[in-house]
């Protein structure tokens, strides 16, 4: 990382990491439900000194604020809020966005809205899409939705390590720079992870949408990564994508699920290939959408981690 700033957002203040701050191209890249702008470094290393990366903080999340109102702000609708005033501050009429997981489907809301769309040029999805796995998805909240408690550093990335094995890290150095980047010290001297464990509210309080009509709006260029294994994106969601979005790029990630990290050349050159590659003139067509809507699906999701079934 090479510069940190903090813009305030309203109440909060988003930390906002930056790699090759004076670089002419720039690539906004959004993290997933429980992680932070830190995860992009070995993607900025990789496509290198004509990048400029911008790598923010959710709210609640790494250096970011936590918010006192999470009912409010642990939203899609108040992510947008600030994705859009991030690209404001930073005067941004158009930029290339690839996100991780939650990053991603915020990029598809903005890209899909009819104001903000214009702002994304180009659009990376890493292991999402505008269908999930329902039991990945309640595995995901029910995890992060409660205080994790280690008695020393050594027990917190011992579970990191168990539980993120589907990124795809290999070296040690890398699973120590995760653990570090990802724990913070409670006052009774535990250890637990670096983000509110209320961001899990998000899955009661936010609105149910229909995300494959979401998807069939978008008309910048779209490529969407999957890993192997993931347990959020399945393999036969991404034909499905392609019927609605026919210039669909699709990259799958041998030796990962979800989500890949980004970290080597086998996975940052195909990106960087579809980034440098000319826009072409907006589509006005209508693509057509997949049968059924998401929104009941997920509607579904929201009453069984109520409680109903």
């Amino acid at each position: 990382m090479d510069a940190l700033e903090f813009v305030r957002v309203r109440e909060l203040e988003i930390a906002v990491r930056i790699w090759n701050p004076d670089a002419k191209r720039t690539l906004i890249a959004w993290h997933g439900l429980a992680r932070h702008g830190g995860d992009f470094a070995a993607l900025a290393r990789q496509l290198g000194s004509e990048w400029r990366v911008l790598a923010p903080d959710t709210p609640g999340r790494g250096l970011s604020s936590w918010s006192l109102f999470p009912a409010h702000d642990y939203l899609y609708s108040h992510y947008v809020t600030v994705a859009i005033a991030l690209m404001d501050h930073y005067q941004l009429e158009q930029v290339d966005w690839l996100g991780t997981s939650m990053g991603g489907l915020l990029g598809m809301l903005i890209a899909a809205d009819e104001q903000h769309a214009p702002r994304i040029a180009r659009l990376v999805l890493n292991d999402v899409g505008p269908e999930l796995d329902k039991e990945g998805l309640i595995a995901l909240s029910s995890y992060f939705g409660v205080t994790h408690r280690f008695n020393n550093f050594a027990n917190l990335q011992a579970e990191l390590i168990k539980h993120y094995a589907s990124f795809g890290i290999t070296s040690e150095a890398e699973w120590r720079e995760l653990a570090l980047n990802s724990a913070r010290r409670l006052p009774d001297g535990s250890w637990t992870y670096h983000f509110d464990p209320r961001i899990g509210e998000q899955f009661i309080h936010d609105t149910p949408r229909d995300t494959w009509a979401d998807w069939a709006k978008i008309r910048c260029p779209l490529m969407v990564i999957r890993g192997e294994t993931s347990a959020l994106l399945a393999a036969e969601t991404l034909p499905k994508m392609a019927e609605s979005q026919p210039s669909l790029v699709t990259m799958t990630v041998p030796g990962c699920g979800h989500a890949p990290m980004l970290n080597d050349t086998q996975q940052v050159k195909p990106i960087q290939r579809f980034l440098t590659t000319p826009l072409a003139a907006p589509s006005t067509a209508t693509p057509a959408q997949p049968a059924g809507t998401f929104s009941q699906w997920l509607a579904d999701v929201w009453r069984y981690l109520r409680g109903g079934r």
